[in-house]
């Protein structure tokens, strides 16, 4: 039996796209002598959808996208996802459900079973979890067809009380498929290898297993389809950030092999590779699947916003990207010369527009109010702000996007001015830790100097006082960085971290730095994420809560 396997970019409601796109890949597929081809888990609406399943017409629009896929699919038989009625009274309104379809109609529905409920995951809100469990006889074949999380129950920590797997196996499959929906993390490629290689092991059968690529606002996801033999052996990895159609051959005994030159590579990306080509898909995807062509952002000199910059111009283009140098009574020569270099080196878009009499407008108007006292962070933050008017008013009058340009340290202690630089319609290194930032400049600059050298080694500054470095405020980023990530990501309390080492001074004021500005990253604007825990939909905290640990 030849499986082709489909890995594919899908817009979230746009039924016309994904269908056309589901049809042709089923064609293409066909065209090739392939039995089967297999697409991800709700692909015919795309993930996650969120309360648009809360809409009888949303799920009535799937149900008819998925029919007409069905008399597409003749001659070939294919695996798609979808959300479909629960029609048992009792419990949520909805399944996620696999079609397995076969000469035009729909020969088989599959539920998923685990629903996760943790970080960015929702999906308890809207399904209700099956009960049974069923394999598909196809070709001589008798395949387990799971979807996603229903696979990911053989941690060392079960978060569930069943495996679905362990029901299917007694029915004596062949092999399994997977239908994924599994989000990019940095450090989760490797994760995902670890889990579905021990189920191939486990239940000794091939695993094949497909997942999204493309990012949907915040999240992204990175493709990386895998094929197992049954013991456990990984022997292909579709490509990660780009869409794919693949095949494998099951033959009698159960044994696979791909058709194709396997794009595996001989080392994994690192981390800043990954998150560097994660950022480029989130940005190119947030802009085309909202109808949006080009984006601005304040360049600064700084190595943020040159990075920022630098990441949208591969995204997007540079002739789509326009960067506004907006110069103040403290803006250093070398950091206008630092993002003037950006500028030509990346040929984006530029123009200067000095904030010099904006503040000075401000402060003159707030003088009687402000009289005697000295100049603190009220001023500082008038800069910030006359930034973001600025930049947003081009965004009013040209139809631009603008980019923010926080990072996750900065987001995370709350440095930033709320409707000044913390403005945008995407934050694209608001997952990227300040130290990663650093990585992800040298990283760009690999072939040839993009980002300026001065702007990677120079001490950071908001440059809103004179003198002003970012260590005025915070602790040294290699110091801060670290602490930062055992709090958030791993969820350390002060206590464990104090015995890690740090100064409990340090250590206890980051903490307090990361609560308290809580409520400012509530107003923040969309973050895409790239590490296993971001500031969003993934991390929800109270804003006035007094727990400090």
């Amino acid at each position: 039996m030849k499986i082709a396997l489909a890995q594919l970019n899908y817009h979230v409601g746009n039924f016309e796209s994904n269908t056309a796109k589901i049809i042709d890949n089923i064609k293409k597929a066909r065209n090739e002598g392939a039995d089967l081809v297999v697409f991800a888990e709700l692909c015919v609406c795309g993930y996650p959808s969120r309360d648009f399943l809360e809409f009888k017409e949303f799920i009535d629009l799937c149900e008819s996208a998925a029919q007409i896929i069905a008399k597409e699919c003749l001659g070939i038989a294919c695996i798609i996802g979808l959300p479909t009625p629960n029609h048992r009274p009792e419990g949520k309104d909805l399944n996620n459900s696999a079609y397995f379809i076969e000469d035009g109609k729909v020969k088989a529905i599959v539920n998923k079973a685990l629903l996760p409920n943790y970080d960015i995951f929702d999906e308890y809100r809207y399904f209700e979890p099956a009960t049974e469990f069923r394999c598909i006889e196809f070709k001589g074949h008798r395949i387990a067809l799971t979807i996603c999380e229903d696979l990911w129950n053989t941690i060392e920590n079960p978060l569930y009380v069943t495996r679905p797997m362990d029901i299917l196996i007694q029915q004596q499959p062949d092999v399994m498929i997977n239908i994924a929906a599994s989000p990019f993390a940095y450090n989760h490629d490797e994760e995902r290898i670890a889990i579905l290689s021990d189920n191939a092991k486990r239940y000794q059968l091939p695993l094949l297993y497909v997942n999204h690529v493309g990012a949907q606002t915040e999240l992204i996801f990175d493709g990386g389809s895998l094929v197992f033999e049954g013991t456990g052996r990984l022997i292909d990895e579709m490509p990660y950030f780009e869409e794919s159609l693949a095949y494998y051959t099951l033959g009698d005994k159960s044994d696979i092999s791909f058709e194709h030159p396997t794009t595996m590579k001989p080392q994994r990306d690192s981390d800043i590779e990954q998150i560097h080509q994660g950022l480029v898909l989130g940005i190119r995807d947030y802009f085309h699947k909202s109808g949006f062509k080009q984006a601005t952002l304040g360049l600064s000199g700084g190595i943020d916003s040159a990075v920022v910059c630098a990441l949208a111009a591969e995204a997007l283009g540079p002739k789509n990207v326009m960067a506004v140098l907006l110069p103040s009574h403290f803006s250093s020569d070398h950091s206008i010369k630092d993002a003037q270099d950006l500028v030509d080196n990346l040929g984006c878009m530029s123009q200067v527009v000095p904030i010099a009499n904006i503040t000075d407008a401000f402060e003159a108007t707030l003088k009687p109010q402000f009289e005697g006292l000295p100049f603190n962070i009220a001023e500082e933050n008038i800069q910030s702000r006359s930034r973001a008017v600025l930049l947003m008013a081009m965004c009013n009058k040209f139809g631009y996007i603008l980019l923010n340009t926080s990072n996750k340290s900065e987001a995370a202690v709350g440095y930033g001015t709320l409707y000044g630089d913390m403005c945008g319609g995407i934050s694209v290194i608001g997952d990227v830790y300040k130290t990663q930032v650093f990585e992800l400049a040298k990283h760009i600059n690999k072939d040839r100097e993009i980002i300026p050298l001065n702007s990677i080694t120079k001490p950071p500054s908001a440059e809103l006082r004179p003198g002003q470095k970012d260590t005025d405020s915070l602790p040294e980023y290699d110091i801060l960085d670290k602490i930062l990530q055992v709090y958030i990501e791993e969820r350390r309390s002060s206590a464990e971290i104090i015995k890690m080492g740090y100064d409990e001074a340090t250590v206890r004021r980051v903490i307090k730095l990361v609560n308290t500005a809580e409520h400012k990253r509530y107003q923040t604007p969309p973050i895409l994420r790239v590490s296993p825990k971001a500031f969003g939909m993934g991390r929800r905290m109270p804003i006035v809560g007094k727990y400090l640990v």
